[in-house]
């Protein structure tokens, strides 16, 4: 039963707490509530992967007329024939909501990061908002995944058109498109993939953003080239096709070797540091496999990018991809990217930030509103993630080990997880039927999620000061504030960091609640906002005692990043990696995570995946892996002059909106189009700095 104190004053509530705290009765962990009935979520039409796409030669091509007039008939370009590989990916007017489209017209996104630069091989952020998803392609695609039939779930096919299994399961041929070039004209092969792989996913001084490292293929697994179409993955396990997952967005998108291998340290005198600076938010026209390539920057401004005339994607007429021809992105907030969305300065939003719900709904409901927002699943989540390496990841001092070895107790993560009130936390983001208690672990209402097998410690202050106690923790100097033992940190205060995105509101205001839930039971939080360009830098520096995290897919999918479930390798944790002696120090229960989870990967067979999967929802919510805050959905505010914008499509699920939409195949019908376009009938010029488009 939870019990509300409120402040009166005076000796008399002391006593009477103090007498609580004594007769109070610790609350037994159960399982959690079940989420909110949400009427207002929109649902996919499911197809199967063949429905989509395939790839095939057509009998003719086509492109938009400005670009034969300009750019064929002068000589600039070939003819687009002669630009698209031997066999195009082919999009099916079938599986297009809308059909066939046509040429022109701009999407505006605004967003609230900023481009640090293109070198996303190098760990260099692009601002995010969809700005990398445009630039670059994957040897594999999820994003769409959200509408394929349970029973055909796979990776779609992309870079790799498609890939066949040795009989024992060890070795994967993948056949890369023949003929595609980027953006630039040079030939897209083999080397690119092997070059990503040696000198950037495998190199320890270089770690491409969002990746995990080698590991997260699997522990020993090797890529080779076979000849300038084919590459061959070999894998201790037998058919781990979980790593077809890895292979899409954020593991495996090839940059252009012709351009980057130069500035590597390995190939030139460059340091890591001017490799990972060698191609700036100001050195345009970067060559790229994606249907975009960025033609201006102005800094705090804007970022343009122009159709790339080499995209190898057309549609079944033989249309070569993509419809719109400009992308804009807009350097704002990301609150201004929900208020510009609404109000039709702006073209799309994944609305994200619980804040701005009520008021968002209130203007799209006006059938003059010149947006429409369509909800999804409740696939966004946030936990507080506790850094458990205690052996020297992020070279902590005196006080930042004694805070991991506080992590490491099981007593100390019961008492902030008991401490949480979860449902004033969620009505304090958004009042309705939006958020649900989350108690950390898999989500509710996903396909892998047990309710029996998920252990709920319900907000108890009480609960959480015995466990404070349990954990050795008493406020030894009268100040409010309990201490660490003696012979840790010199029995200070217990005084603990919290890292948190300062780019987004709700994970400000999350950080907040957190830090007055904290102080309830003699904890002192001290929050550390960290701007969203550097925020990745500084997690995986391990330079932080806990952060708020928003979950990744892996919570929901399960079979996409799955090696991120548990600490299966050095890297592939993102609050548990190997500290200075290379090792990870794993706790008991995260070893029997680490097995149930390459069982996991081990086994395609259904019933065996369940069974895993309610072992290891048991081993995280039992063991307060990290502390679920609340889980809500986002919704997708897009313009309604866009056509071809599937039903159902999540702001998040397998990949953001920006990939799950497919924007290449997004248009606007003639009569809806705009004036909006900032360098039209301009295509990408030659790569360089401060360089622009060309006309």
């Amino acid at each position: 039963m939870r019990k509300h104190l409120f402040a009166l004053g005076g000796a008399s509530l002391m006593l009477s707490v103090a007498m609580l705290g004594t007769m109070a009765q610790e609350v037994a962990p159960t399982t959690p509530p079940d989420p909110p009935k949400f009427d207002a979520q929109g649902f996919p039409t499911f197809v199967g992967a063949k429905d989509i796409l395939e790839y095939k030669a057509l009998p003719a091509y086509h492109e938009p007329a400005w670009v034969t007039k300009n750019f064929v008939d002068t000589g600039k370009l070939p003819p687009v024939a002669e630009r698209l590989p031997k066999e195009p990916m082919v999009y099916l007017a079938s599986n297009m909501p809308d059909g066939v489209g046509v040429y022109g017209d701009v999407m505006r996104h605004v967003i609230g990061g900023r481009p640090q630069g293109w070198n996303y091989a190098a760990g260099q952020v692009q601002g995010w908002g969809g700005i990398d998803i445009g630039m670059y392609e994957c040897l594999t695609r999820t994003g769409p995944l959200f509408e394929i039939k349970a029973d055909e779930l796979e990776p779609l096919p992309n870079l790799a058109k498609s890939w066949d299994w040795s009989a024992d399961g060890h070795e994967l041929t993948m056949h890369l498109i023949e003929g595609a070039k980027w953006s630039d004209g040079v030939a897209f092969n083999a080397d690119d993939v092997m070059f990503y792989w040696d000198d950037n996913i495998n190199d320890p001084n270089v770690k491409p953003l969002n990746s995990n490292g080698p590991d997260s293929f699997g522990a020993g697994t090797t890529l080779t080239k076979v000849d300038d179409n084919t590459v061959k993955w070999t894998f201790k396990e037998a058919f781990p096709k979980q790593y077809l997952y890895t292979m899409a967005y954020g593991g495996f998108c090839p940059l252009p070797a012709h351009l980057l291998k130069p500035q590597h340290p390995k190939y030139s005198k460059n340091t890591y540091e001017q490799y990972q600076n060698a191609f700036p938010a100001n050195y345009l026209n970067f060559p790229v496999m994606g249907a975009w390539t960025p033609v201006e920057y102005r800094p705090d401004d804007i970022v343009v990018l122009r159709r790339n005339p080499y995209y190898w994607k057309v549609d079944s007429e033989g249309n070569q991809l993509p419809y719109l021809d400009e992308l804009e992105y807009k350097l704002s907030t990301w609150a201004d990217r929900d208020v510009q969305a609404v109000a039709g300065t702006g073209d799309f939003s994944n609305l994200e930030q619980a804040e701005s719900y009520v008021e968002a709904l209130k203007k799209s409901a006006d059938p003059a509103a010149p947006a429409r927002l369509a909800f999804g699943a409740r696939t966004i989540g946030y936990s507080i993630v506790p850094n458990l390496s205690g052996n020297g990841w992020g070279e902590p001092d005196a006080r930042g080990q004694a805070v991991r070895e506080l992590n490491r107790n099981l007593d100390f993560r019961k008492a902030i997880t008991y401490a949480i009130d979860r449902q004033h936390l969620g009505e304090a983001l958004v009042k309705g039927p939006f958020t649900a208690i989350y108690p950390g672990g898999l989500y509710a209402g996903t396909a892998y999620y047990d309710k029996a097998s998920t252990v709920y410690y319900p907000y108890s202050v009480e609960s959480a000061k015995a466990e404070l106690e349990k954990a050795g923790l008493k406020d030894t100097d009268g100040d409010g504030v309990v201490n660490f033992p003696a012979d840790q940190a010199g029995g200070a205060n217990v005084e603990i960091t919290l890292l948190a995105n300062a780019d987004y509101q709700t994970d400000k205001s999350l950080a907040e609640g957190v830090i007055a839930s904290m102080q309830a039971i003699g904890i002192r939080v001290i929050i550390n906002t960290v701007p969203g360009s550097a925020m990745t830098d500084t997690q995986n520096s391990g330079k932080w005692d806990w952060q708020v995290l928003r979950n990744g897919s892996e919570l929901i999918s399960v079979v996409q990043g799955t090696s991120s479930l548990a600490p299966t390798g050095p890297q592939t944790s993102p609050f548990h990696r190997a500290g200075t002696d290379k090792t990870v120090d794993l706790l008991p229960y995260e070893q029997e995570m680490v097995d149930v989870v390459n069982k996991f990967i081990a086994t395609q067979e259904p019933a065996a995946r369940v069974d895993l999967m309610k072992q290891y929802q048991k081993l995280y919510t039992e063991n307060v892996n990290a502390i679920g805050l609340t889980q809500y959905p986002g919704a997708l505010i897009i313009n309604k002059r866009f056509a071809n914008i599937p039903a159902g499509a999540p702001i998040f699920m397998f990949n953001w909106a920006e990939d799950n939409i497919i924007r290449e195949r997004v248009f606007v019908p003639a009569d809806k189009q705009s004036d909006f376009e900032l360098h039209k009938d301009t295509l990408p010029g030659e790569p360089g700095l401060d360089k622009g488009p060309v006309s």
